[in-house]
């Protein structure tokens, strides 16, 4: 029992020890040069779509509260601490919401 025991555990290390590598487990090839001439930053189109929204107070727009986006209204922009005060339709009191969470109508 304890020869076939071993001989398995043998033949188990030696299957294993003649399995290629994966191609993901080789290392990739460094560049031998490296650029020595750079090229002024031009903005990307992420950075550009994802400028902010110049929002002020009366302005209409949607607002994710709980996950599901809801009509409101801006009554009020705090740009330094990046909240809006909206009133959402259909409610009595307002709301401070981050400015992430507005939306255009």
């Amino acid at each position: 029992m304890a020869t076939k025991l071993i001989s398995i555990l043998a033949l188990a290390l030696l299957v294993g020890a003649c399995e290629s590598t994966p191609p993901d487990a080789q290392p990739s090839a460094t560049p031998t040069a490296q650029p020595t001439a750079t090229q002024a930053a031009s903005p990307s189109p992420e950075a550009t779509a994802t400028a902010p929204v110049a929002w002020k107070a009366g302005d209409k727009v949607k607002v994710t509260i709980n996950g599901a986006a809801v009509d409101a209204t801006i009554v009020s922009i705090d740009e330094k601490a990046g909240k809006a005060t909206v009133k959402v339709q259909g409610e009595t009191k307002e709301r401070t919401v981050n400015l992430s969470e507005l939306a255009k109508q």
